[in-house]
């Protein structure tokens, strides 16, 4: 009768830490998704727009930062979450634009990104 009330206890504790972590977890990682680290816009020329993912498919981009003459240009990262904002970007692949951007840190898994800056929205800047 003693070893059922110890394997029931047992079963409950490990129920409730298993619970606790899930809950720890999902916590963690809302936080990390609606805190904003930092927030701005780059400016340069579209290059490459992709939606990638085994399971989690995401949409990630590559802007060559418009350098000095004489520096070696510069790339930016950039994940995508809305496919309206991916759909504006498809259409100016190639073109110089400025995308308004924020930075999440901390993101624990890249189902939800392979960078840590997300584009919320574009223009297109007009060539002189």
């Amino acid at each position: 009768m003693q070893l059922n009330n110890i394997v029931r206890h047992l079963r409950r504790t490990l129920i409730l830490l298993l619970l606790s972590a899930v809950l720890l977890f999902s916590g963690y990682t809302w936080v990390t998704l609606h805190l904003v680290y930092s927030q701005g816009e780059r400016a340069g020329v579209l290059q490459k727009l992709s939606y990638k993912g085994w399971v989690c498919k995401t949409w990630e981009g590559e802007l060559m930062l418009t350098p000095l003459p004489g520096i070696i240009p510069e790339k930016f990262y950039f994940t995508i979450p809305d496919d309206t904002v991916a759909s504006k970007l498809n259409a100016l692949i190639g073109h110089r634009v400025a995308l308004t951007y924020e930075q999440h840190r901390g993101i624990p898994s890249s189902c939800f990104g392979e960078t840590q800056y997300y584009v919320r929205d574009v223009k297109e800047i007009a060539t002189p």
